[in-house]
């Protein structure tokens, strides 16, 4: 990874904060890309401590995926930074007991562990498409198994039906078939595009208040059986780093390995359409993407 820049979303705390060492240690220049500056600047002084002596160079880069403005902004510093970008990993994500908005109004879970991530993708498209061979690493979670009956296109706001975790399913089923349609449209360009899951990690997720009732109960009874947060990023390191899977393309990967998708994730059709109304959602909250199309 020498030589290498990466860009971490969420990488202050958790699963980001110890991919963002692991990448580090292995001489990438580690760009983090978080909501909070103060949080980022202590994460980024410990990344540089846990690195080691070896480690490429750790910086930040303002992001909130819960504001698609902040999303572009975002781009727009990377773009003129990061002479190229070798490795994406979408990283952050959340999940809400209560129905939250995003500041251009959209649904939280889905804005954020989706759509945000969608658009700061095809915003630095073209950046990974000239650093190739390049990758894009989308962390997703078995969730996904819980997202019966596949994405609701007739209600992805969740405005009909809200309930946190069923919201937290499809939204990591979307990060899965966009993984899936993204690898298609990427074929022969030299960007691969893999979804991980990252394990039952005892990190502070869904730990800071938004997740409330059983749910919320729920969370804190299965923290004692959960891994920790530097092993759960092991996967993600792995598929952003390792020569063996440069051609990987499409995959879902747990363990470090090859994992079963449901069947729901299978589906091309779904993901095909999920793009598209991306897409439009994204243009219709002010922020046009350029879209790409497959050879």
């Amino acid at each position: 990874m020498q030589g290498s820049t990466v860009v971490i979303t969420g990488a202050s705390s958790g699963i980001g904060k110890h991919t963002a060492i692991g990448l580090a240690a292995l001489g990438a220049r580690t760009v983090l890309a978080c909501r909070d500056r103060a949080r980022a600047e202590a994460a980024a002084a410990e990344i540089r401590a846990a690195a080691g002596g070896g480690a490429g160079p750790v910086e930040l880069v303002d992001l909130d995926l819960a504001d698609l403005l902040s999303v572009r902004d975002c781009a727009a510093t990377l773009l003129g930074r990061c002479e190229r970008i070798d490795v994406l990993v979408n990283n952050a994500g959340g999940v809400w007991t209560p129905r939250r908005q995003t500041r251009q109004g959209l649904e939280m879970t889905f804005g954020v562990n989706h759509l945000g991530h969608f658009a700061l993708t095809l915003l630095l498209a073209d950046r990974l498409r000239a650093s190739g061979p390049s990758r894009v690493v989308t962390v997703a979670s078995m969730a996904h198994w819980f997202a019966f009956g596949g994405m609701r296109f007739g209600d992805l706001q969740s405005e009909r039906r809200y309930r946190g975790f069923d919201a937290y399913a499809r939204s990591k089923l979307a990060n899965i078939l966009f993984t899936r349609e993204l690898a298609r449209r990427l074929v022969g360009t030299g960007v691969t595009a893999n979804a991980v899951h990252p394990g039952p990690v005892r990190s502070g997720f869904g730990m800071d208040g938004d997740l409330a009732g059983l749910a919320g109960l729920a969370n804190r009874l299965v923290r004692p059986f959960e891994i920790s947060a530097q092993a759960g990023a092991r996967t993600s390191v792995h598929v952003a780093s390792a020569p063996e899977l440069a051609a990987a393309t499409g995959g879902y990967f747990a363990r470090g390995r090859p994992a079963r998708t449901a069947p729901w994730a299978g589906d091309d059709r779904a993901a095909a359409r999920l793009w598209e109304e991306s897409l439009r959602i994204a243009a219709g909250a002010g922020l046009a993407v350029p879209d790409l199309v497959a050879r």
